[in-house]
């Protein structure tokens, strides 16, 4: 019988052993997309306790307690943080089986040392322990990235931000390097009774008064290249699926004037204008060099009386059932038929599309850029052992699985990054168990080369990241 979280967790063999250890685990972390507030990385903020740093907005975890039958005073409301770490306490042993078991885990051991099993009993004591290490200098939220040995993080940021923090922290010397990414995502919310209030917000940010779509497109202009200034390099965007391609003869000066004034758009009108913004930016992103990012699949704010009593991004959206493949490949090739189909990485989160996506990015490939069309790491609900293996071997099957860009936290938590060995571990075992069972040559130096490369050398070729 193993250890549980022994040395060998997840690896069920030598071979893998020795990757993980002699290749893997040494690979600093280029965590190229999370949700990390910029504010608290510049000022280096001291979290209250392990509540404050663990709990606050994790939807993984709150999903887990509403499933256990815990009230919402414990999970988004005003009970205490004591109470609310305690429910989640009562809450873990009943995880097993699921990640959260083992991300807790691995979470208390590598940043508190703590080896102990979180349960009602055990609450207390480890409640005090890290939460009184918390308080230390090494312990604020620089010095918490620092433990893993990340160099690089990209947080994500509205077109509207005024980035005031990535400055701070770029102007000092914190130990890592912090980057912007793109998400223009309410950008394309052409039906939202917020948009007017929107472009407003994104007007005074550039200095440009939206008016047309002309102005639109100059002022996202105006705000990529400020970004792009602030070292700048990932654009992302989330949506159920792309819009579709439509009559290029569409009025979009005419659509967009519907949507500046709130008037309903007709047709396929929103599709047409949506995907002319979209193909607009991408183009920008092309000019400078950046990589672009699509998270397709989710399906959003399913409980109507949730989202009117907590709001968005609180735990109740879910895997989608779209149809991505026509889609994703007529906008993708209507960017390639000019060149300027910029580096991508294509997310999915139905495993339903594991191959539809791994093959989609086969089709791009330009013969000049390695990897340039990645299928990305599983995503948000397939970011576990088995999503993550059925990723790694459809990637494997469909494309070249030792040019992958690796692994990402895409978390809110400042302690996620145990999810990179979580990775990693899995990475080495399913290499190792090919050469045990004859499948790859025990040759160290290639299969090590390979590891390092996924690890972190792939990712920091590709994205190409610069101080300016």
């Amino acid at each position: 019988m193993k250890e549980f979280l022994g040395e060998d967790f997840l690896l069920s063999n030598k071979v893998a052993v020795e990757l993980y250890f002699d290749y893997a685990a040494p690979m600093p972390i280029i965590d190229y997309h999370n949700h990390l507030p910029p504010n608290q990385l510049a000022e280096n903020y001291q979290f209250k306790n392990l509540t404050e740093a663990w709990l606050h907005g994790d939807h993984y975890k709150w999903r887990a307690l509403r499933a256990n039958g815990v009230g919402e005073k414990f999970i988004t409301g005003d009970a205490s943080d004591q109470e609310k770490f305690n429910k989640w306490a009562e809450t873990v042993p009943y995880t097993a089986r699921n990640p959260l078991y083992h991300w807790t885990h691995l979470e208390l051991q590598r940043y508190f040392n703590i080896s102990d099993l979180l349960t009602a009993q055990s609450a207390d004591k480890i409640y005090e322990i890290a939460s009184e290490k918390l308080q230390s200098k090494e312990f604020g939220s620089q010095g918490l990235i620092k433990k893993m040995n990340v160099l690089v993080l990209c947080t994500t940021d509205d077109p509207v931000d005024e980035l005031a923090y990535h400055s701070q922290i770029r102007d000092s010397n914190i130990g890592f390097r912090v980057f912007p990414a793109f998400r223009p995502d309410k950008v394309l919310g052409l039906t939202s009774p917020e948009y007017r209030d929107y472009l407003n917000q994104l007007s005074l940010r550039s200095g440009i008064e939206i008016k047309s779509l002309d102005d639109l497109l100059l002022a996202l202009q105006n705000r990529v290249d400020y970004f792009h200034n602030l070292g700048c390099r990932i654009a992302d965007l989330g949506l159920a699926r792309l819009p579709m391609i439509t009559d290029e003869s569409g009025n979009n000066d005419a659509n967009f004037a519907k949507a500046l004034s709130g008037k309903t758009i007709d047709g396929d009108g929103i599709e047409q204008l949506k995907v002319f913004i979209l193909t607009q930016l991408c183009k920008m992103y092309h000019a400078k060099g950046w990589v672009q990012q699509f998270h397709l699949g989710a399906l959003r704010n399913n409980n109507q009386r949730a989202l009117r009593e907590l709001g968005p991004d609180t735990g109740y959206d879910s895997m989608g059932d779209f149809s991505h493949a026509v889609t994703l490949s007529k906008f993708l090739d209507n960017l390639d038929n000019t060149n300027q189909l910029a580096k991508t990485i294509l997310y999915n989160l139905n495993p339903a599309d594991n191959d539809l996506f791994a093959t989609m990015a086969g089709n791009f490939s330009d013969g000049e850029t390695i990897g340039k069309i990645q299928y990305g790491a599983g995503w948000w609900f397939l970011d576990q052992k088995n999503g993550i293996e059925n990723h790694l071997n459809s990637l494997s099957n469909m494309g070249l699985f030792s040019r992958f860009v690796g692994m990402l936290t895409d978390s809110r938590s400042f302690l996620s990054f145990p999810r990179h060995e979580y990775f990693r571990r899995i990475l080495c075992n399913l290499i190792g168990t090919d050469v045990m069972n004859g499948e790859l040559p025990y040759d160290i130096n290639m299969l090590g080369q390979m590891v390092e490369d996924i690890c972190y050398n792939n990712a920091n070729s590709y994205f190409g990241f610069k101080e300016n």
